[in-house]
C-alpha cells in the first residue's frame, strides 16, 4: 500500500508511504480516502493523524503521472482534500522533512497542523510553469497573510517551517514540535487534545473560512505586479500567481478556487510549461545509465587529488572541498600552486564579503585542501581528476604518471573537454578505471558536468562518478566517446553557422541580439570572446587537416590572426573595458568582415532575425540527431539538460530538441531543406539526420 492505517489507541494515523518523497500518485490518494471512511466508520476512532513516512511529508503530485490520465483521475488531488475537509473527526497534519505543492495543499486540508522544525515548505508549482492547483493560492494567503503567501507563490522557494511559525499571526502551524524524533507522539497527543476539545460536537476549523484581506488591496497588488513582470518576462506562470492571489482576497471561497483552476488548466498547455515540465523530468532522468543498475556496487571517494592549479583545476577543487571532501593539488612549479590557492582564496572572500559564505565555513574549507610537487604524494587518493593543457601528448605524460602511483581501484579521471578519452585509458594498465569528468568554465559555478564514458570503463566506476556528481551538486550527463562529446560537438556546427551568417551579410551584433532575444544567455560570438577565440581556431586548424572537405567560414581565423583572442585581452569580436563584461562594437572588426566579404565576391544580402535563430538552433538540432544515433547520448533529453545546464539555452524553451518537437520536425526539415539550397552553407550538412528525418516523416518526436 501506499499509504498504510494504523490505529493507535483512539486515534487512527494514516501514513503516505510512496518513496521518494510520498508523491500523491493515484494509488496514495486512493489509500488516503480509503484511511479515512475506516477512522470514520470506527467508532473508537476520536481523531485522525495524517503523516508521511521516510524523509518526507509529501513533495507533491507524483510526477510519474505527470501528463498522464492517472493524474486527474478521481479522487484527485481536490477530492482528497475534500474528503479530508469534510471527516467529522478531528484531522492532524503531522508534517515533517518535505512538506511541498499538492503535500503542502493536503496539509493545508486538514483542521490542524503540526510541523516538526527543518521542515522545508513550499509551493514550487511556479517553476513548472503552473500556479498551485489544488488549493494553494486560495489557502495559504489565508493562513500566513497575502504578502508571506504570495512571496512563497511566486518564488516557488522553499522556507523552513520554523521560520514560519515565527511569522505574526501566521495560522499554518497550531504547534511547531520540540524536534522531528518527538513530532509522532507530540502529534498524538496532539490529536487527543483535539478531539477531546470537539467531543460536544463543536465544529472542526476549516482554512477556507478564514478571512483574507490586504489592507491596500489594489496599491499592493499593482505594486506585486510590476515587479514580477520585471522578474518574469518569458514565464507566464508568475503574474497568474498574483493573479489567483488577488482572486483569494476579491472574490468567495469557491469562486478563487474555480478562478486558480481555470488559470492552472489553462497554464497546463502552454510550451513554457510544456519545456519546464520536460526538463523537470529529463533533469531527474539524466542520472539514469540504462545498463548500469541502481544497485550497482559503488567506490568509496573519501579523498581526491586534482592536477593543475590552473583556473579549471581551481574551480574543480572548490567543488568538492564545498562537500566538505579533502583535495591535494599537484602542480609542477611552486609559483604556480601558489596562484592557484591563491586564487580559491580569493574566490572565497568574496562569498564571504557578500555574506553568501560565513567565515568558520570558509576557514573549514581551506583546511580540506593540500597542495603538492610530487606525484608520488598522491597515491591514496580516491580519485584523481587531471586539469592539465588539453594536448594529447601533455593528458599521455600525466596518466603514465598516475598509472605508476595510483593506488589499485583508484578512479583516475581527464577533464578533457573534446579529445578521446579511450586514448587517453590507453596511456595506462588500468582502462576500466578511466573516465572523463568535463567540469565546464567557472567550474566552481556552472552546474553541468559531461561523464564521458570510455569502451572499457567499469560500471561501478560509472556509478559512483554519478553518485560524486551529486554530491558537489552536479546535473552529470552520460556521453560516450567523440570528438567534441555532446555539447562542443554541437556548439561547433552552431560556430560554423555563425561565420557564414557574417559572411551573407550579417554583425557579429545582430546575430548575436538575435540569439539573446530568443533566450540564450549570450550569442555565439560574445561567448566566443569569453571561451577564448584561440580555442576555437585551434579547433579548427585541426579541421582544416582532418576534414579538408568540411567548410569554414575564415573570417574568425582573421580574427585571430590580428590577436583578438576575446575578453582575455581585451579584444574579440568586440572590445572589452578591463573589469568590465560589457561587450563593445568595434568599427574595425565590422570592417574587417565587409574586406573579407568583398575578397570572396559575395554581395551582402539582408538576413532577418527568424534566420539567424533557426540557422543556429537548427544546427544544434541536427547535429544532436546525429549523436543520439550513434548512441553518443542515451536520451534526447540528456541533450537537452547539457545544453540548459553547460550552454545557456533559454530554460522556458526545454532545450534545443524540446523546442524542436514544439516547432514540429516537419517544419525543422523543411527549413533544413531551404538552407540546403543556399549556395554560401554548407548543403551537405543541411541533409537532415537520417533519425531527424524519419521521425519527421512518421509524425513523432524525439
Amino acid at each position: 500500500m501506499t499509504a498504510e492505517y494504523q490505529v493507535h489507541g483512539d486515534v487512527a494515523v494514516i501514513t503516505l508511504n510512496n518513496p521518494p518523497v510520498n508523491g500523491l500518485g493515484l494509488s496514495t490518494r486512493q489509500a488516503i480516502t480509503a484511511g479515512l471512511e475506516k477512522a470514520e466508520a470506527d467508532p473508537a476512532v476520536k481523531a485522525i493523524v495524517l503523516t508521511g513516512a521516510g524523509k518526507a511529508f509529501s513533495g507533491g503530485a507524483d510526477i510519474r503521472e505527470f501528463g498522464s490520465p492517472k493524474a486527474i483521475q478521481e479522487p484527485n488531488l481536490l477530492s482528497v482534500i475534500l474528503a479530508v475537509e469534510n471527516t467529522s473527526k478531528p484531522v492532524v497534519a503531522a508534517v515533517h522533512s518535505v512538506c511541498m505543492g499538492g503535500g503542502l495543499e493536503l496539509a493545508l486540508g486538514a483542521h490542524y497542523r503540526i510541523a516538526a522544525p527543518g521542515c522545508n515548505v513550499a509551493l514550487p508549482e511556479v517553476k513548472l510553469g503552473l500556479i498551485p492547483g489544488a488549493g494553494g493560492t486560495q489557502r495559504l494567503p489565508r493562513v500566513l497573510g497575502v504578502e508571506a503567501a504570495l512571496n512563497m507563490i511566486v518564488s516557488g522557494e522553499p522556507v523552513k517551517s520554523e521560520m514560519l511559525a515565527q511569522l505574526p499571526g501566521q495560522k499554518l502551524f497550531d504547534k511547531l514540535a520540540a524536534s522531528p524524533e518527538s513530532l509522532a507522539e507530540e502529534a498524538l497527543a496532539f490529536a487527543r487534545e483535539v478531539a477531546a476539545k470537539h467531543a460536544d460536537g463543536f465544529a472542526l476549523p476549516l482554512v477556507r473560512n478564514l478571512p483574507c484581506k490586504h489592507k491596500d488591496g489594489d496599491a499592493y497588488f499593482q505594486f506585486a505586479r510590476n515587479m514580477v513582470k520585471g522578474m518574469a518576462k518569458n514565464f507566464p506562470a508568475p503574474p497568474k500567481c498574483v493573479d489567483a492571489v488577488e482572486a483569494a482576497t476579491k472574490k468567495k471561497f469557491a469562486d478563487g478556487m474555480a478562478f486558480e483552476r481555470e488559470t492552472f488548466i489553462n497554464l497546463m498547455w502552454t510550451p513554457e510549461c510544456r519545456s519546464l515540465r520536460h526538463l523537470f523530468v529529463a533533469e531527474r532522468a539524466a542520472s539514469k545509465i540504462p545498463d548500469v543498475p541502481e544497485d550497482t556496487p559503488q567506490r568509496s571517494i573519501q579523498s581526491v587529488a586534482v592536477i593543475g592549479a590552473g583556473t579549471m583545476g581551481g574551480g574543480i577543487t572548490m567543488n568538492f572541498l564545498n562537500a566538505g571532501i579533502p583535495v591535494k593539488v599537484l602542480e609542477m612549479k611552486q609559483d604556480a600552486l601558489d596562484r592557484g590557492v591563491a586564487t580559491i582564496r580569493k574566490n572565497y572572500e568574496a562569498q564571504v564579503k557578500k555574506g553568501k559564505l560565513k567565515a568558520d565555513k570558509y576557514e573549514q574549507r581551506m583546511s580540506l585542501l593540500s597542495t603538492t610537487l610530487s606525484y608520488d604524494d598522491i597515491g591514496l587518493a580516491d580519485l584523481v581528476i587531471e586539469a592539465v593543457f588539453e594536448e594529447i601528448g601533455v593528458k599521455e605524460a600525466v596518466f603514465k604518471e598516475l598509472d605508476r602511483v595510483m593506488k589499485p581501484g583508484a578512479i583516475l579521471a581527464s577533464n578533457t573537454s573534446t579529445l578521446d578519452v579511450n586514448k587517453i585509458a590507453s596511456f595506462t594498465q588500468r582502462p576500466q578505471d578511466v573516465v572523463g569528468l568535463h567540469f565546464f568554465s567557472p567550474a566552481n559555478v556552472m552546474k553541468l558536468l559531461e561523464v564521458v564514458r570510455g569502451e572499457k570503463t567499469a560500471k561501478d566506476v560509472m556509478a559512483t562518478v554519478m553518485t560524486v556528481a551529486k554530491k558537489i551538486k552536479k546535473t552529470a550527463v552520460v556521453s560516450g566517446v567523440c570528438d567534441g562529446f555532446i555539447g562542443n560537438r554541437m556548439i561547433e556546427q552552431y560556430g560554423r553557422q555563425g561565420g557564414f551568417l557574417l559572411d551573407e551579410g550579417c554583425t557579429p551584433e545582430q546575430v548575436d541580439k538575435a540569439m539573446e532575444k530568443f533566450g540564450m544567455a549570450m550569442g555565439p560570438f560574445r561567448m566566443g570572446d569569453l571561451a577564448g577565440n584561440d580555442i576555437g581556431w585551434a579547433i579548427r586548424k585541426r579541421r582544416y587537416q582532418e576534414k579538408p572537405d568540411m567548410k569554414y567560414s575564415k573570417t574568425a581565423d582573421l580574427l585571430c590572426e590580428k590577436g583578438r583572442f576575446g575578453q582575455k585581452t581585451g579584444a574579440g569580436w568586440y572590445d572589452y573595458v578591463p573589469g568590465k563584461r560589457d561587450a563593445i562594437p568595434n568599427a574595425e572588426v565590422v570592417q574587417m568582415i565587409e574586406d573579407h566579404r568583398k575578397a570572396l565576391g559575395i554581395t551582402p544580402r539582408k538576413i532577418s532575425d527568424e534566420e539567424i535563430v533557426q540557422r543556429l538552433v537548427f544546427s544544434l538540432v541536427n547535429e544532436a540527431a546525429h549523436i543520439l544515433e550513434e548512441g553518443i547520448a542515451n536520451k534526447a533529453s540528456d541533450i537537452d539538460v547539457v545544453y540548459i545546464f553547460g550552454y545557456g539555452f533559454p530554460v522556458y524553451r526545454g532545450g534545443p530538441l524540446n523546442y524542436a518537437n514544439e516547432v514540429g520536425l516537419f517544419n525543422v526539415v523543411q527549413a533544413m531543406k531551404r538552407f540546403a539550397k543556399n549556395p554560401l552553407d554548407d548543403a551537405k550538412f543541411w541533409q537532415p539526420a537520417p533519425l531527424l528525418a524519419r521521425l519527421a516523416e512518421e509524425g513523432k518526436t524525439f
